[in-house]
């Protein structure tokens, strides 16, 4: 074969490759066959019009499960019955107390919306006693309360009998504090409670009129738990009351 007839041969099969890859595909707008292992394609086209192939990717999708949480409802205070309660008293260590520390310093109480109080008070709950101790926990559902309290000194003379010949007193006086407590959180003393002044008997007996008992204390707080600690020093008895305004009777 002739030089010629070879290079007339080799650009007919150029023109061949040349429809075959180029042209024709042009033509059908199907993909060049290469005879290779095919992708998972998906087409779409591009700024220009022309349609193009691209590998699809691959999304992961996690479920997640739908939240069935709900916050637990506060069980409300029953409606008090108008009937007086009698507070008992238990160890100390059942709040983790000793009686034998000595008594922090409390909340200072602001007084100043005391006077809109109705004075009209009805008694709610009450305990006494003698010795040192720590009461039961009392629910108040009022918004607003007194604390009450009277002392009786185990001698109603005691200064005077205990007064030595220099005319000095004896530093054995009595004493009385109590601890209010939030049941709810027994790290919290909503106030500690002493007689102002001091028990003062011989000044009591000389004037009755200045005689202070039954002292009071105004608590504008309430809908918790409480519980008292009672420390105790050289007296006969001690009483306490919860009272609360009239007008709250039946409305909670």
């Amino acid at each position: 074969m002739q030089k010629e007839d070879i290079q007339w041969a080799v650009l007919g099969i150029l023109i061949l490759l040349v429809i075959a890859f180029v042209i024709k595909p042009m033509v059908t707008g199907q993909p060049v066959n290469l005879g290779l292992p095919k992708n998972s394609t998906t087409a779409g086209k591009n700024d220009t019009g022309i349609s193009v192939t691209g590998t699809s990717p691959v999304t992961l999708r996690t479920t997640v499960p739908p939240r069935t949480t709900t916050t637990p409802k506060p069980t409300p205070m029953p409606t008090w019955n108008n009937v007086v309660q009698t507070i008992g008293y238990v160890n100390p260590a059942t709040y983790g107390e000793s009686l034998t520390e000595p008594i922090p310093n409390a909340t200072i109480f602001n007084a100043s919306q005391a006077a809109i109080r109705n004075t009209n008070m009805t008694t709610y709950a009450t305990f006494s006693g003698k010795y040192s101790g720590a009461t039961q926990v009392l629910k108040m559902p009022f918004p607003y309360w007194e604390l009450w309290y009277t002392v009786q000194p185990v001698v109603t003379s005691l200064q005077e009998s205990s007064k030595s010949s220099t005319g000095s007193y004896s530093s054995t006086l009595p004493t009385f504090s109590i601890q209010v407590i939030d049941a709810n959180d027994p790290n919290r003393i909503v106030r500690t409670i002493s007689p102002p002044g001091g028990i003062d008997p011989a000044l009591w007996k000389s004037d009755t009129a200045s005689d202070p008992r039954p002292w009071k204390e105004k608590f504008f707080e309430g809908g918790k738990s409480y519980y008292f600690i009672v420390n105790t020093h050289y007296l006969s008895s001690y009483t306490i009351t919860i009272e609360v305004p009239s007008s709250y009777v039946g409305k909670y």
